[in-house]
Formats: structure tokens, C-alpha cells, sequence
């Protein structure tokens, strides 16, 4: 712990106080009922699980021998039918509908799905074949009338082999033989990562217990206190970022937006809303900054980026990467078997998911893997922790903006994995002595995510 830089006031001015005790009662106000509210937001895991299903059945006959138990495990079409059946019916998509009326079997949930409606008056005349119960055999010249309504290779092919088609002939082998390699890449690259970074991991513990690390650096920061602290994450980024500009940028997005497709306006919307909510945090840091001596400067600045070797920041943001998805997977399977999916997930994951334009993706993988990773990465590793470290030592720091992190994300269901990997960012901030590798981690997370999310999607 070092004390206050000489020549800088320890009492602070009564406005400041005043103005970061206010900020501090606001923030605390909008993060309790933003996480309140998290609860009654949806989760997307149900529409991955059920992506992910049907990925499954659509590679299903063209995957390698020596991958379909790893890749494909139980019968993908049960799994599939059994996920319909559980999820709420106005949840389902036409084209979710459709899947679920060519896979069912049982006279009871046929009748039912006959009363089903879809948007697409285009599909209803397939529906209807598909529901009706007993033999849905037709001909093969109306097979051949009612397939070309779906666009969506999977609902082709069940609807064919529910309508009495022979299984040869409704097989689109290309669309399977590209899902089969989307699903390698979602489902193998996953594993093997995670294999790969637990390895990485128990090395590291075992070096640890063997006192064989590496010592780490000092812990520069640059001379601000808890108040400026305050102000910088309480005052901007949540009072000023995430609750008074949006009031001005919405309006200004609907006009940008106007005539738009509802994807781009999507796309759109999140770019203009997350530069909205780093604005006014980094404008207020960069007025914090510009205060301070510039004697007292350090050679690689109050931050500490240190950029170059970029080599070596590739490469330790690459390994911590890898190290902390273990912990952070597993964080996340604990919860989800000891409480539940308590939903509230990221409202980005569900656009992107369901998002085919691709302006309105170029948009959200900018935000994503870009500009959330540059914007937090200053602000929580950047700034608050080595400023907490001269007052909390290096473990609180650490702790403490985790937690931060953790909660500003405002998803009561994503809280606990936040926090894990909000902890491998600080220690990794720690180890290193510097912010790029942080930057290079956390875009990795957000990019792997982002690109899962598109070979569901797509």
C-alpha cells in the first residue's frame, strides 16, 4: 500500500463529497431494481438449448463416425421433440411450430397443434397436414406442393419423412453436410478448450504450490482516490451512461433508424446505446487524469497499456482466456443445478441469435468484441483496481472490482460467472503489470461467444 501522492489534498471539498454520495445512492437505486428486473426478463438459454438441438438433428446424418457419441449423444430428435413439448407455445417461432407439429407423434398433442396459429399464412397449409392425426401419408406430388413452403432445410426434411416420404429422398445432403461442420466448430472447439484450459490451469495452481511463479510486478495507479472512484462508476457510468443520456440518445436512434429493417434498427440501436454509456465515464476519467501531475506520469502512462511486445499481450490474454473458462463454465453449471436458470441474460445474446443482417451483426460485433472490451477493461482493470489497491491491498481490489464488473452488467443470472471471469481479469491485470492482455482476454470471451452464437443462428 503506498500513501497519498505529497502535494495532494487528503480532505476532500464538501461538493465532491456531497456529489459522489449522491451518485452512490442513485447507482445503488438503479443497479437494485436493474437486477430485480433481471428476474422477469427471459433467459436465452432455452432458445441456445433449443438451437443447439436443432443443429444437431440437421448435421445428424452427416456426422463422422468417430464424433456422433460425442457430438451427437442421445436420440436428437427425442431430445428435440422433448424441449418443444416443455417450452411455451407463444416462446416458439412458425418455423419451431412447424419442427415440433413434423415430430410429434402422440394423438393428444396432434389435436392441439391443430388449433395452433402462425404468422406466415405461407405455412398454415403445411401445418394443417402436418397436425392431422392418424396417417399423415399424402402423395407425393402434394409432398412436393407443401415442401417448398419452408424455407428451413431441417422443417423440409422432417415434414417430408412425416408426410410419408422415404428418408433418401427428403435428405438435403449439403445443408447437412454444412451443419455438420458448424456443429464440429461449436461443439469440438468448446471442449477442447476447455480441456486444453484446465490443463493450462492445474499447471498453474501446481507452479503456485511450488512457489516457482514469477513475481509479480508493482502495482502502479495513478494518484485519484475512493471519491473519484465514485464519481468515475457510480456518476458516470451508471447515473450518466446508463440512465440520463439514453433518455437523449433513444430519440436520436429512432430517427437514424426510421424506415429501417427491424434487424439493422436492432444493430443500430445497441451501437448508439453502448456509445452513449462510455461517453460520459471515460470524458470524466479523462478530466480526472488531466489533473494530475505530469511529473509524477509513469513511463507507460496512469493505465499502464504497454502495448508493445504486442506479442507477448496476444499471448497472455490467449492463456488467460483459456484459464479462466473452466472456472467460469463450471460456476455456471453449479448455479444452473443448485437454483435454476434464473433468466435475465444479456438482451444482446437473443439479437444476435436471431439477427441474419449483416450490417446490423457487423454493428453488433463492433459493440461486442470492440468497444466492450477497450470500455471496461479501462474502467474496472484500467483504473478502479489499482486504485483500490492502495486502499484494499491486492486481494480486495481484486474482489471488489469483480464484483463491480459483475453487477453492472445487470443480469441476476449471469452474476456469479461474471464475477469469476471479472476475477481472472484482475489477477491476469496483476500478473501482467499491464492493461492490453486484459483488453485481448475479455474480447476473446466476448468474440468466441459472439461467433457460438452466429453458427447457432445461422
Amino acid at each position: 500500500m503506498t500513501s497519498p501522492p505529497s502535494g495532494r489534498s487528503t480532505a476532500a471539498p464538501f461538493w465532491k463529497v456531497s456529489l459522489a454520495l449522491l451518485s452512490l445512492l442513485l447507482a445503488t437505486f438503479f443497479w437494485v431494481v436493474g437486477l430485480v428486473d433481471s428476474f422477469a426478463k427471459p433467459s436465452v438459454a432455452p432458445a441456445l438449448s433449443l438451437e443447439q438441438q436443432e443443429l444437431t438433428l440437421l448435421a445428424e446424418p452427416q456426422v463422422p463416425a468417430p464424433l456422433r457419441t460425442l457430438l451427437l449423444g442421445a436420440d436428437a430428435a427425442d431430445s428435440l421433440l422433448n424441449s418443444l413439448r416443455q417450452s411455451p407455445l407463444e416462446r416458439l417461432d412458425d418455423r419451431q411450430k412447424l419442427l415440433f407439429t413434423a415430430l410429434e407423434t402422440d394423438p393428444d398433442h396432434l389435436s392441439s397443434l391443430q388449433q395452433v396459429e402462425l404468422e406466415s399464412t405461407d405455412l398454415l397449409e403445411l401445418q394443417r397436414a402436418l397436425a392431422k392425426g392418424g396417417d399423415r401419408s399424402i402423395s407425393a406430388d402434394e409432398r412436393s406442393r407443401l415442401l417448398p413452403l419452408s424455407p428451413d432445410p431441417l422443417t423440409r426434411r422432417l415434414a417430408c419423412k412425416a408426410l410419408g416420404g422415404e428418408a433418401e429422398s427428403c435428405l438435403d445432403q449439403a445443408s447437412a453436410t454444412k451443419a455438420a461442420r458448424r456443429l464440429v466448430v461449436s461443439e469440438l472447439l468448446p471442449l477442447l478448450a476447455l480441456l486444453f484450459g484446465g490443463l493450462l490451469l492445474l499447471r498453474h495452481l501446481w507452479l503456485l504450490l511450488r512457489r516457482r511463479l514469477p513475481p509479480w510486478p508493482a502495482l502502479l495507479a495513478p494518484p485519484l482516490g475512493v471519491l473519484d472512484m465514485v464519481l468515475l462508476v457510480a456518476g458516470g457510468f451508471v447515473v450518466l451512461g446508463e440512465v440520463l443520456l439514453p433518455i437523449l440518445v433513444i430519440p436520436l436512434s429512432s430517427v437514424v433508424t426510421r424506415g429501417f429493417p427491424a434487424p439493422l434498427t436492432q444493430g443500430v440501436n445497441v451501437f448508439l446505446g453502448y456509445v452513449a454509456l462510455a461517453l460520459p465515464p471515460l470524458l470524466i476519467l479523462r478530466q480526472q487524469l488531466g489533473q494530475l501531475d505530469r511529473a509524477q506520469r509513469p513511463q507507460d502512462g496512469w493505465l499502464q497499456w504497454r502495448v508493445q511486445p504486442l506479442g507477448s499481450a496476444l499471448l497472455q490474454g490467449a492463456r488467460g482466456w483459456l484459464m479462466v473458462l473452466p472456472p467460469v463454465v463450471l460456476t455456471g453449471w453449479m448455479i444452473t443445478r443448485l437454483i435454476g436458470d434464473q433468466g435475465g441474460s444479456n438482451p444482446l445474446l437473443e439479437i444476435v441469435l436471431n439477427s441474419q443482417d449483416p450490417v446490423a451483426l457487423l454493428l453488433l460485433s463492433l459493440t461486442a468484441v470492440v468497444l466492450a472490451p477497450l470500455f471496461e477493461e479501462t474502467i474496472f482493470r484500467g483504473v478502479l483496481l489499482p486504485v483500490l489497491g492502495r486502499s484494499l491491498g491486492r486481494t480486495g481490489a481484486v474482489v471488489v472490482s469483480a464484483l463491480v464488473f459483475a453487477v453492472a452488467h445487470l443480469s441476476i443470472g449471469e452474476l456469479a460467472p461474471l464475477l469469476v471471469l471479472g476475477l481472472g481479469l484482475g489477477l491476469l491485470r496483476l500478473s501482467t503489470g499491464r492493461l492490453l492482455p486484459c483488453v485481448v482476454m475479455h474480447a476473446l470471451w466476448n468474440g468466441v461467444t459472439f461467433l457460438n452464437l452466429l453458427l447457432l443462428g445461422s
